[in-house]
């Protein structure tokens, strides 16, 4: 018989709710973010330190502003130069994979739970968790909101306020509720800033 986090692993209905095993993670995930939390900013090895021993992986520079929340922190991983600003929140049931050069700015959430539309099953507890992916070179504007099972394309900016629901390809501009794409971002892109 699978256990509750094996069902999570695989996209199932889960028990995330009463299962103890998940709950006394949930609960020492969230002592570890309150620690952190808690922690100067010029605390840099300290904050590095409780990250690192939080979080499935971690490239060699990374920094992570506070406060910053998350249910498990061993289902994210985050390459070099990433960034996070603060006020971000990580549903991680399932993995959220950042790639290199990642940079997020406020206020934004990465939710990989969801719920069942059916009463009866969702007052029981019951959940699934989709895994989230975001490529490389991607800037996520303020306040976004990165739905179950979305996979972000690399060189991609997302649209602060923007509402992720689906899958975004590599190389554009997107943004909107629902977020879509605005355009390709192009050489012309290149030029403005030099």
């Amino acid at each position: 018989m699978k256990t509750e986090k094996e069902k999570a692993r695989e996209g199932l209905l889960y028990d995330a709710n009463y299962d103890a095993e998940l709950v006394g993670e949930r609960l020492s995930c969230a002592d570890r973010t309150f620690e952190l939390n808690r922690l100067r900013p010029s605390q840099v090895k300290e904050r590095e330190e409780i990250l690192r021993g939080l979080l499935g992986r971690t490239g060699k520079t990374f920094s992570i502003v506070s406060p910053f929340f998350c249910d498990y922190g061993y289902n994210i991983e985050i390459g070099e130069n990433f960034f996070m600003n603060m006020d971000c929140v990580i549903l991680d049931g399932a993995k959220v994979t950042f790639g290199d050069n990642v940079f997020i700015a406020p206020g934004c959430g990465f939710y990989t739970a969801g719920h069942p539309l059916d009463v009866e099953r969702r007052n029981a507890g019951l959940e699934y968790a989709l895994p989230i992916r975001v490529g490389n070179n991607v800037w996520i504007g303020a306040g976004v909101c990165v739905l179950p099972g979305v996979t972000i394309g690399d060189n991609t900016v997302i649209g602060a306020g923007s509402v992720v629901t689906k899958d975004i390809p590599s190389g554009v501009l997107a943004a909107g509720n629902p977020c879509r794409v605005i355009r390709e971002i192009t050489a012309d892109d290149v030029a403005k800033y030099r």
